[in-house]
């Protein structure tokens, strides 16, 4: 008899006590997650998270003494392998954009169904990103359309990285998670996630979506 799968450890920071407090009832009523911690605002949720060290957090972004963009950098900074998805009214393009370059893999707006949330919980707590129906085609855009100049691509973009890691960069791009890299290689999920690491480093990325949109600007995963 298998061994049931870790809870998926979660923090929730919004600074609607009544959203947060929805919020947090809702996923502790959801097989497989646990919610560890709440915060009310982006500085809070900081400590929250140092204390509690979540394998996700559900971040706002419109919120007081720090917002959740500028806390996604933070922490994404400080811990890469830490997940974030931002759940927001907000849906304009700079707001998305910047939530990507922060670090979030994730992006739902607020009126998302609880099946539609759990679901991108999962996904992104196993590697993968994720976005609501409405926000998919406009990230599609991004990463299809990240450069702006038609300047040309050097034939070895990063010339830092190995040819092991050019081969899961590649693959990164195209949006497979961390367990499709692994089987497509023939590799432990370690070794993927030591080279995710890597990567990241080489790239001066500060997250998965942040290595992405800069391998696809030099050409990766567009096949």
């Amino acid at each position: 008899m298998s061994t049931p799968a870790p809870a998926i450890r979660v923090v929730v920071v919004d600074d609607h006590q009544i959203v947060r407090d929805g919020l947090v009832s809702l996923l502790t009523a959801l097989d497989g997650i646990d919610v560890v911690g709440s915060a009310a605002d982006g500085r809070e949720a900081l400590h929250v998270v140092e204390q509690a060290t979540p394998d996700l957090v559900v971040m706002d972004i419109q919120m007081p003494h720090l917002d959740g963009i500028e806390a996604t950098r933070f922490l994404t900074g400080r811990n890469p392998s830490l997940r974030v998805v931002m759940l927001t009214m907000n849906e304009d393009d700079d707001t998305v954009l910047s939530a990507i370059r922060a670090g979030a893999c994730g992006y739902l707006l607020k009126g998302a169904g609880a099946e539609e949330v759990h679901n991108a919980i999962r996904t992104a707590a196993a590697g993968g990103m994720v976005f609501g129906a409405s926000l998919a085609a406009k990230v599609v855009g991004f990463f299809a359309g990240a450069t702006g100049g038609a300047g040309s691509v050097d034939d070895e973009p990063f010339p830092d990285l190995t040819e092991r890691e050019r081969d899961i960069l590649e693959r990164l791009a195209a949006g497979r998670s961390n367990d499709e890299i692994a089987s497509a290689l023939f590799v432990s999920n370690k070794t993927v996630r030591n080279a995710v690491s890597s990567i990241y480093a080489k790239l001066h990325a500060t997250g998965r979506a942040d290595a992405i949109v800069k391998a696809r600007e030099a050409g990766y995963g567009r096949d």
